[in-house]
């Protein structure tokens, strides 16, 4: 699952990976839906953050 993306993603990769804008992007990191932590000013997401989230969404 999202073999094609570095382990460390930004903002626009996780938008591109979910099919979703920045604005959403930033709304769920900003949320804590997903995990992420903030390397100066540029938000930075694990894959296996990215993971978990898609597989937590899909037993809802």
């Amino acid at each position: 699952m999202f073999e094609r993306f570095d382990d460390i993603l930004t903002i626009e990769d996780l938008a591109e990976a979910l099919k979703i804008g920045t604005t959403q992007a930033y709304k769920l990191v900003r949320s804590g839906k997903i995990r992420a932590f903030k390397e100066g000013k540029d938000w930075k997401i694990s894959k296996t953050a990215l993971i978990t989230y898609v597989r937590e969404q899909s037993r809802i």
